[in-house]
Formats: structure tokens, C-alpha cells, sequence
């Protein structure tokens, strides 16, 4: 929708000029705590099956390989990283995403390609929009990585029951989408942001 990509450009625009300062801060800590590179890109699925390249503030140590999924008490996470990801500030530059026109502000949140690919049937209705910096499944999983934690096998847990519930909530707002309930994610997220210590299943 021509409104919605207006509302994307405006929003993220916007956003990117008020925490310009907290840019500047998150890059610094990052340089500072293990240098370079300060960002990082990942390559997720986007509109229509094209592959995007997602940008995130690095949080991780350098050259650390690992499980595709992150848990609470990841070792690869240095201190900088913990503090970005719990204020979700480590997903501030995916607005650049917005304004590039590979994601919207809010829309089905991208997936890696591994995971779309098992459920590929799923994903074609799901992928008929452009993902989200944010979405419902942002909201109800907001302590996602503590969730995953209490888990023998967080890989497992995220494949067959995270992410089954995260393409549910997709076709939840896929059913209902509006400018109007995208308003509501987004006063729904920033809430989430500042309730951090209380349980998903709350949602």
C-alpha cells in the first residue's frame, strides 16, 4: 500500500533523527568493548522470497560461530551486547532496512532461509508483504531468549514450537492488518520494550 510506504519512510525517518544520540552511544560501546565491524548483517527472506540482508548492532564477540538461535547467557554475547539486546536497541538500524524498502516498520518479522524453508508452504502467504522491524511475534516473545534457555534443546523448541506460534501470530496479522493495527503494534511494542521482566506467556 502507497500509504503504508509513506508512513514507513515518515516513521523511520523520524525515529532514526530522535535516537541519532543513542546511535552514536551504542556504536562507541561496541568499538570500544571489541572494535570493528559495529554493525552486523544477517541474510534473512523477505518480500516474495528475496533474500535481504538485515542490519543489527553487533552483539556477539568477533568471528564467534554458533547455533542459529541465541539464549540467555550466550557466551559469544560480550557486555555492550547484553545491555543492546535487552533495550532492544541492537535492532535500531533495521530502519535503514525500512527506509531501503526491504522491510516495513511493522510486518511479518524475517526469517533466516534454513527456517523458511521447512516451512515454505506456510510462508507463501506470509511473504506476500514485506517483513517487519516489528510484529506480534515480537510482542509475545518478547524474553524469547530466556524462553529458550529453560529448554534441553533450545534449537529444537525454536523449530517446533517457537516458530510454529511466530507464523500463526503472522497470519493473525496478515487477517487483520490496517494502518490502525499496525498503529497499535507499534504502541504495543514500545509498552513490551519497558516490561521486559514479566513472562511472555502474559501476552
Amino acid at each position: 500500500m502507497l500509504v503504508k510506504r509513506c508512513i514507513d519512510i515518515a516513521l523511520s525517518s523520524l525515529i532514526l533523527l530522535l535516537v541519532s544520540p543513542i546511535l552514536v552511544i551504542a556504536s562507541l560501546a561496541i568499538w570500544l568493548e571489541s572494535g570493528r565491524p559495529i554493525l552486523f548483517r544477517q541474510e534473512r527472506v523477505g518480500l516474495r522470497f528475496r533474500r535481504i540482508y538485515i542490519l543489527k548492532f553487533r552483539t556477539m564477540r568477533i568471528q564467534s560461530r554458533g547455533p542459529l538461535v541465541t539464549v540467555a547467557g550466550d557466551r559469544r554475547i560480550g557486555r555492550v551486547g547484553r545491555f543492546l539486546r535487552l533495550t532492544k536497541i541492537d535492532e535500531l538500524p533495521q530502519f535503514w532496512n525500512v527506509l531501503r524498502g526491504d522491510m516495513s516498520v511493522v510486518g511479518p518479522r524475517p526469517e533466516v532461509p534454513v527456517y523458511v524453508q521447512l516451512y515454505k508452504q506456510r510462508y507463501l502467504s506470509i511473504l506476500s508483504v514485506n517483513p517487519g522491524v516489528t510484529d506480534l511475534a515480537s510482542i509475545h516473545f518478547r524474553n524469547e531468549e530466556m524462553l529458550l534457555a529453560q529448554s534441553q534443546d533450545p534449537l529444537r523448541e525454536y523449530r517446533e514450537r517457537v516458530l510454529p506460534i511466530k507464523l500463526d501470530l503472522a497470519d493473525k496479522y496478515l487477517q487483520e492488518r490496517s494502518i490502525i493495527s499496525d498503529m497499535a503494534i507499534i504502541a504495543r511494542t514500545v509498552i513490551a520494550i519497558f516490561m521486559l521482566g514479566r513472562s511472555s506467556k502474559d501476552n
